[in-house]
């Protein structure tokens, strides 16, 4: 039996990750900043402990961490799962609003990371599973703050990937599309309260397909929850996983720009390297 910790397990993907998780024979510790909520949605189950943490308290981190190993003794896999969108033009978006997106969605995986990992490190084993999204592969006009603390969680989870390793602890990092979920009602999204109109040919027509998908998406949340069964249950599990058509087609779209861009810009590139002999 392993033991799954889940964040932002009350709704959406981590409610329904713990599902699968628990169908599957394992244990699972469910975090919210409602404990009730989680309970009011997976029921009571031997094999659920339901905890509250706010992901932007290290403290209630170290709290939940510890009720998890008093009760089933170890962690062996971590779902970074807590966050919410922001959707607004880079100038719109206030420093207030990107000091708070960041703390949650950056800041609060850090620190969630940083009260389990002590003891992964003890197992010698573990998985770390952090989300990210499409967004934190490319960029797309409007959701320009949201993805950058999404490209922040791709570093964060390459560098700790080569990190770990030689301790028996993996990482991956996954990239869903858009999926029929709630992540683009309010209670999920939030949206800048400044709108400037010069940004209406760009920012507004994402916030107009925003609403026009909403519920309608081309991902299916049940089959993300299988995926990441069959992503634990990996031998090498990979160090990216793209979930969802949607982004994979957008991933060979940036792969195949990017390689574009680089011949057409190669000699430039390479003409700062240092000559010897050279002032």
């Amino acid at each position: 039996m392993r033991v799954w910790f889940i964040t932002g397990a009350s709704r959406g993907f981590g409610a329904l990750i713990a599902e699968a998780a628990l169908a599957a024979g394992d244990a699972v510790v469910a975090t919210a900043r409602d404990p009730s909520t989680v309970t009011a949605r997976l029921g009571s189950h031997q094999r659920l402990l339901a905890t509250r943490l706010d992901v932007t308290s290290e403290t209630e981190a170290h709290e939940a961490v510890g009720q998890a190993i008093r009760q089933f003794g170890r962690i062996d896999i971590l779902i970074n799962n807590a966050g919410y969108g922001l959707l607004g033009a880079i100038e719109e978006a206030s420093a207030a609003e990107t000091a708070k997106l960041f703390g949650t969605n950056v800041f609060g995986l850090l620190g969630v990371t940083r009260a389990v990992l002590p003891h992964m490190r003890r197992q010698r084993a573990g998985h770390i599973i952090n989300l990210s999204s499409v967004g934190g592969y490319a960029g797309y006009p409007g959701w320009g703050v949201y993805g950058a603390t999404k490209f922040a969680v791709e570093g964060i989870s390459e560098a700790l990937a080569g990190e770990v390793a030689p301790l028996g602890i993996h990482v991956t990092v996954v990239e869903p599309g858009f999926f029929r979920t709630d992540f683009l009602d309010e209670t999920s999204l939030a949206r800048t309260a400044q709108h400037i109109d010069d940004y209406s040919e760009t920012v507004g027509k994402t916030r107009a397909h925003a609403a026009d998908v909403n519920h309608g998406q081309r991902g299916d949340p049940r089959k993300l929850a299988k995926a990441f069964i069959a992503l634990v249950n990996a031998k090498n599990p990979p160090l990216r996983l793209p979930l969802g058509s949607d982004t994979v087609e957008r991933i060979e779209r940036k792969n195949a720009h990017v390689a574009q861009e680089l011949a057409a810009w190669r000699k430039i590139a390479t003409s700062t390297d240092w000559t010897e002999g050279t002032a």
